[in-house]
C-alpha cells in the first residue's frame, strides 16, 4: 500500500527519493530530530531503526523480499517490489530459483548489477525475455536516478560480483570436460513423453559433488537448424565471423531461441515501411502478429523473409548460448566419479516445423558415447539431505522431478543412513511412464523405501496427481511431520509445486487441529527451518 507522510511530520526526504514509505517516514522523523523540529514525529526504537537501514542498504534476507517465490509470477514479484530501491526491484525481475545458471544467486545478480560490476543482463535462463527485459529497463531507470541521500546512517553496500572460480568445473565460468558415457530410455514404448538416463564420466574432470547439486551443460545447437539459418541468410556457412566460420559461431557460440528483441531491433534498420513498424514492435515486447512467443531465431528470419542482415551484425544481434541445468540423478558415494541425469527430450511442431529442445536432443541424441563436452557442478543453495541421518525424509517428483530423490535414495543406501524413507512419484500411465521401477521396487523390498505413493494422471477415467495421493494417506504424512520430517518438492513451479503446498496446508489443518490461517503458518514455518525445500522450475 502506498502511504504519505504522515500529518503533521515534516518532509524532509522527498518522495521522489530512492526509499520506501518505510525508510522515508524513519529517516523524516530522524533528521526532524536531528534539527529539533517542534511537530516531528518520534522516530522508531532503535531496533526498528536498524530493520530499516538494513533494507536501506539492500540486504538480500528472504524475508525482506516478499517476491522470493519461484512459483509467483513476474507481474505480481514486481507489484511487491514497488516503492523498492531500483536493486532489490531488479532482484524481483529474476525467477527467484537460485539455480546458479547465472553465475550467482538472484539477490547477488541483481547487487552486482545495480553496483555496474555485472554488465550482462540476459544471463536469468529460467526468467527469459520477461526478465530481460525489466532487468534493461529497470537499468535504464538506475541511469537515469539522481544520487541517492547522503547520510552517515546509511552505509553503501558493497559491490558483488560473481566468485572467482579456484578449479574447473565448479563456475560456468570456468567449465571443464566430461566424458559422455551413454544414455538410455526409461519410458516405453507408448508413452507420450521421451525420458532418458544419460551418463557422464568425471575422472578426468576430476569433479564431485553431493546429492541436491545441479549439473551445468553447455550443449550445441542442431546442425540442421544451423544450415537452415545460413541458407536464410543467403551466406556460405564458410563466411568468417571474429575469426570463426559461421557455421561454427552458429554451432556453439550464440542462441537460437528464442529470438531477442536485438535481432528484431536489427531487422528494423535493415527494411522499411510495415516491415519495419512490425519488427519495432517486437523489440518493444508487442506482439502485432500474436506469434512473437513461437519466434526463435529461424522463424524471425522466415517471418522477414526478404530480410538478409550481414553475417556479422545478424550475429552481434544474437544472445550468447547458455548452459543448461539439470538435477543430478546419482549419488557420489555410491558410484564415485560417475554422475546420472534424467531428461525429458523437448519436441515439438509449431506450424509444419518440428522445434527441438537445445540440451535435451543433444544429450539424447546428438552427442555420441567417448564424446568430451563442457560442463560444470553448480552447489545446490538450500536443497540438500538434513544433515542428521535418521531424520526421516517425504520426498514428492513427478516425472523428471524424481532425479534429486533418485540421488537422495542411492546416497542414503551408500552411506547406511537409518532414517525413514518415503516418495511419491507420478506421471501418465504406469504401463509406460514408470521411470526406475525395478530400482525402486528393490529399495521397497529391501526396506530402504520405507513407503512408496504412486499417482497415475490417465490410467483412470478422472486425472489423478500426487497431491490427491498426499490427501488420501495425510494422517500418516502428518504423523511423519510430527516426527520432525524433511518435505522435499522437484518439478514444475507453475502448477505441480503450488498444488503439493496447498494439499500439505489442507492435511495440516484436517490432523494438525489447526485452523486454514494457522496451518498456512506452519508450513511457512517448516520452510524458515529448511524442514521444506523446493527444486523447482
Amino acid at each position: 500500500m502506498n502511504q504519505r507522510t504522515p500529518p503533521g511530520q515534516i518532509e524532509i526526504i522527498p518522495e521522489t527519493a530512492p526509499f520506501s514509505q518505510e525508510q522515508r517516514s524513519w529517516l523524516n522523523g530522524f533528521f526532524a530530530g536531528l534539527v529539533s523540529l517542534d511537530n516531528a514525529v518520534t522516530p522508531l526504537s532503535p531496533e526498528q531503526g536498524a530493520a530499516v537501514m538494513k533494507g536501506a542498504a539492500g540486504d538480500g534476507d528472504d524475508d525482506e523480499a516478499p517476491w522470493h517465490d519461484q512459483t509467483m509470477p513476474i507481474a505480481e514479484r514486481m507489484k511487491l517490489a514497488e516503492g523498492r530501491p531500483i536493486r532489490r526491484k531488479m532482484m524481483a525481475a529474476m525467477a527467484q530459483q537460485d539455480c546458479g545458471q547465472c553465475g550467482y544467486n538472484c539477490h547477488d545478480y541483481s547487487e552486482a548489477i545495480a553496483n555496474k560490476s555485472e554488465a550482462r543482463l540476459n544471463l536469468c535462463v529460467p526468467g527469459g525475455k520477461e526478465t530481460a527485459r525489466m532487468l534493461k529497463a529497470l537499468y535504464e531507470d538506475l541511469e537515469r536516478a539522481p544520487a541517492a541521500v547522503s547520510s552517515p546512517a546509511i552505509a553503501p553496500t558493497a559491490p558483488v560480483a560473481a566468485a572467482p572460480a579456484t578449479e574447473p568445473g565448479r563456475s560456468r565460468d570456468n567449465p571443464a570436460k566430461a566424458l559422455f558415457l551413454s544414455r538410455r530410455q526409461v519410458t516405453k514404448p507408448g508413452s507420450e513423453k521421451e525420458t532418458w538416463h544419460i551418463e557422464f564420466d568425471l575422472e578426468q574432470a576430476g569433479l564431485d559433488y553431493v546429492v541436491g547439486d545441479s549439473f551445468g551443460v553447455f550443449a550445441a545447437n542442431d546442425l540442421g537448424l544451423v544450415d537452415q539459418i545460413i541458407a536464410m541468410l543467403g551466406a556460405s556457412h564458410t563466411t568468417e565471423v571474429n575469426g570463426k566460420t559461421l557455421r561454427e559461431v552458429l554451432l556453439n557460440d550464440v542462441s537460437l531461441s528464442p529470438a531477442p528483441d536485438t535481432l528484431f531491433e536489427l531487422i528494423s534498420f535493415v527494411t522499411g515501411g510495415a516491415q519495419r513498424e512490425k519488427a519495432r514492435a517486437l523489440a518493444s515486447g508487442d506482439d502485432p502478429d500474436g506469434d512473437a512467443a513461437n519466434l526463435d531465431v529461424l522463424a524471425a528470419l522466415q517471418k522477414f523473409s526478404g530480410v538478409r542482415p550481414h553475417p556479422e551484425a545478424f550475429i552481434e544481434a544474437l544472445e550468447p548460448l547458455q548452459p543448461r541445468l539439470y538435477s543430478i540423478s546419482s549419488s557420489h558415494n555410491a558410484t564415485p566419479g560417475k554422475l546420472s541425469l534424467t531428461v525429458d527430450a523437448v519436441r515439438y511442431v509449431i506450424g509444419k516445423r518440428k522445434r527441438l529442445g537445445l540440451a535435451s536432443t543433444f544429450l539424447a541424441e546428438r552427442i555420441k558415447p567417448g564424446e568430451q563436452l563442457s560442463v560444470y557442478v553448480q552447489k545446490a543453495h538450500g536443497f540438500g539431505l538434513p544433515q542428521d541421518p535418521n531424520t526421516p525424509i517425504i520426498m514428492i517428483g513427478p516425472g523428471t522431478g524424481i532425479a534429486p530423490f533418485r540421488a537422495f535414495l542411492h546416497d542414503r543406501q551408500a552411506t547406511k543412513a537409518p532414517g525413514r524413507n518415503w516418495l511419491f512419484f507420478g506421471h501418465q500411465r504406469s504401463a509406460y511412464d514408470f521411470f526406475y521401477s525395478d530400482e525402486l521396487n528393490a529399495m521397497k523390498t529391501s526396506g530402504l523405501l520405507t513407503r512408496l505413493s504412486l499417482a497415475w494422471s490417465r490410467d483412470g477415467t478422472e486425472k489423478f496427481y500426487v497431491q490427491d495421493r498426499m490427501r488420501e494417506v495425510g494422517r500418516e504424512l502428518w504423523n511423519w511431520l510430527a516426527d520432525g520430517a524433511h518435505v522435499y518438492v522437484c518439478g514444475d513451479a507453475k502448477r505441480m509445486a503450488k498444488d503439493v503446498e496447498r494439499a500439505l496446508v489442507d492435511i495440516t489443518a484436517q490432523f494438525g487441529a489447526r485452523s486454514t490461517d494457522e496451518a498456512i503458518a506452519f508450513v511457512a514455518d517448516l520452510k524458515k527451518k529448511g524442514r521444506y525445500q523446493q527444486d523447482v522450475y
